[in-house]
């Protein structure tokens, strides 16, 4: 029994010791990367780039060809030689994490009923473990702000990592800003009152700023109280610190309401999803500092009388406002549709974008938007290494083949079920030939 007894501490020590030294040697990992095509993410490139990484943080960027080096100082040594590396792409104002299959409902967790739910919190339902995810993950969108739907006031999204062991590990920015539906503009047509604006419309607005003069005004409340409520506590940020406030939008009345509102209410940080007629006020846009998440960029027009492709050509129109914006994919089966964020960002460098202001759009601007940008979203020193590296243009769904990802500075595989399936059956019929 002694022995045993013995034996067991003896593996017990040996553990410990080896996890020891595993924990030290992953820390001091350090990788350096070679003559890949860098594009960073503000707008500029380094044709053949060195990347140095260690303890995931970005130590060294610079041109393989002019910046000194010596190769023993590294642990992993990846030569991108007629590749391409990416900042990793976001995924703004979506349900991936949330939903595994919208037509079941067991699998669907970013709705609650009720209408004023800002207590409601989407980082909690985030399911790392996801399908659909590494689906995602594989196409070069390593973000996702995952968030929540419905009502008037639907809840709390979190900014998470497409990779890690539950949603604490995966969470950035917890919490990072309440979404509010603006009302839909209902005319009536005829009336020479309020712009034909119908009294339904007018009493949700009134209703909405109600809530939000009873929510600013608790938030500047000083003094202490045993009666909390939950709805309120979860506004008081939006007015003391850097929480945002993200107002689903896209009509132009709904626009010039919501840029009154924030005036009204001295909202720090607001920002527009939507923006379908955002370029119609893009003045009143550049002026309130206001940015906007354009609409799935793959889409028809609202209007009749719309240029066929309008919606194609929004993002070079914000960007001839001097509106910062980004792309987002809500609508229609958008978890899955995630992956075509970097498409949407080649459509859109095909209609007045030049590749690299579209990369930024989905990189650089959108951590902008979500407040992560001093660590994520372009590849420049200090910042986390959070990217990718393609064969060929990621933007392209013919030439975007992603070899190698990195989250955190942890190498992440580039396998999903797909690619498991096509290896699986591409392997059959070739030993059913022979």
């Amino acid at each position: 029994m002694k022995k045993i007894y013995i034996k067991m501490i003896k593996k017990t020590f040996l553990l410990i010791f080896c996890f020891f030294f595993y924990s030290i040697g992953f820390s001091q990992d350090k990788v350096l990367i070679l003559n890949g095509f860098l594009h960073i993410g503000n707008g500029d490139t380094i044709p053949s780039a060195l990347i140095s990484i260690e303890n995931g943080i970005i130590t060294k960027v610079g041109n393989s060809l002019t910046t000194s080096y010596k190769l023993n100082e590294w642990d992993t040594i990846i030569n991108a030689k007629n590749k391409h590396i990416y900042p990793g792409f976001v995924a703004p104002n979506t349900t991936l994490g949330l939903t595994e299959i919208d037509a079941v409902r067991a699998t669907r967790d970013y709705r609650e009923v009720g209408s004023l739910n800002p207590h409601i919190r989407s980082q909690i339902a985030y399911n790392v473990e996801s399908k659909v995810m590494s689906t995602v993950l594989t196409n070069g969108v390593l973000i996702c702000q995952a968030t929540p739907r419905g009502g008037r006031v639907s809840g709390s999204s979190s900014v998470m990592k497409l990779n890690g062991w539950n949603w604490q590990d995966a969470t950035i920015h917890k919490d990072d800003g309440i979404h509010v539906n603006w009302p839909v503009v209902n005319w009536k047509r005829n009336d020479p009152e309020k712009n034909g604006l119908t009294k339904e419309y007018e009493n949700e607005v009134k209703q909405l700023g109600d809530f939000f003069c009873l929510a600013k005004k608790y938030a500047e409340k000083k003094e202490k109280t045993d009666s909390i409520d939950i709805r309120l506590e979860a506004m008081k940020k939006c007015f003391s610190q850097n929480r945002r406030i993200y107002f689903h939008a896209n009509e132009i009345q709904q626009i010039l309401d919501v840029i009154s509102f924030v005036e009204k209410y001295k909202i720090k940080y607001p920002v527009i999803i939507g923006g379908y007629d955002a370029p119609i006020a893009g003045k009143r846009l550049k002026d309130a500092n206001i940015p906007v998440m354009i609409k799935r960029v793959h889409s028809l027009p609202d209007m009749a009388d719309d240029p066929i492709d309008y919606v194609f050509k929004l993002p070079s129109l914000l960007k001839e406002n001097g509106i910062l914006f980004c792309l987002e994919n809500s609508g229609d089966m958008e978890a899955m549709n995630a992956r075509n964020i970097p498409f949407l960002a080649g459509t859109a460098s095909s209609y007045g974008l030049s590749n690299e202001e579209a990369i930024e759009a989905i990189s650089l601007s959108a951590c902008k938007i979500l407040g992560i940008d001093n660590k994520y979203g372009s590849i420049e020193k200090g910042k986390s290494a959070t990217f990718f590296i393609s064969d060929g243009n990621a933007l392209d769904m013919m030439t975007n083949n992603v070899t190698n990802i990195f989250i955190d500075g942890k190498i992440v595989s580039t396998e999903n079920f797909q690619s498991t399936l096509y290896q699986k059956y591409q392997n059959k019929y070739k030993n059913s030939q022979k």
